[in-house]
């Protein structure tokens, strides 16, 4: 069976073509690491289960650690933690962070993330998933901020964490400075 192939139409898709990606690249976004599309500053309360605060408790060790090192190896807490716009823990939350971290290493304290911040008030709806290595000796560390919903839609960006308080092995307290870098 043969195939007549009219010159016109194959010329008139492959001009459509052309143009349809000359649009793409001339309206694609060039990402400004000095200039985020949107940037806010929360603040992660983690007050991890000790066998007697069940009342107060957002986080608990489902796997406890390994014999492997004196570092946590091995175990694995998940957490439904309050987001505050200040470092209260009792001021009101604006988001909170359900998810999990389990500490990676043998030979110092360092955990990876994976978790999604949760919006549900006036100012935002939606949900910002984030993943990512904890270095914790570091003074600041950087997670990838991986997609949302809402408000939120396909964002990309990074969430930096800062330690910003440690009470004993049960309360820590980090600052987060959120830049999103696509936001639609």
């Amino acid at each position: 069976m043969a195939v007549i192939v009219n010159k016109s139409i194959v010329f008139m898709v492959y001009s459509l073509l052309i143009l349809h990606s000359f649009f793409i690249i001339a309206h694609s976004k060039k990402l400004d690491d000095n200039k985020p599309c949107k940037r806010f500053v929360l603040y992660y309360h983690n007050i991890l289960f000790n066998g007697t605060n069940a009342a107060n408790a957002t986080s608990a060790t489902v796997t406890n650690h390994t014999q492997l090192g004196n570092f946590n190896h091995g175990a694995l807490v998940v957490f439904d933690d309050p987001m505050t716009k200040d470092n209260h823990l009792l001021s009101p939350p604006v988001a909170r962070a359900q998810g999990f971290y389990f500490y990676d290493m043998k030979t110092t304290f360092n955990a990876w993330f994976s978790y999604t911040l949760i919006f549900n008030s006036s100012e935002h709806k939606g949900t910002i998933n984030i993943m990512g290595a904890d270095m914790m000796d570091e003074e600041t560390r950087d997670l990838s901020i991986v997609g949302g919903t809402g408000d939120f839609f396909m964002t990309r960006g990074i969430a930096t964490f800062g330690g910003d308080s440690v009470q004993g092995s049960y309360y820590f307290r980090l600052q987060m400075d959120i830049k999103l870098y696509e936001c639609y």
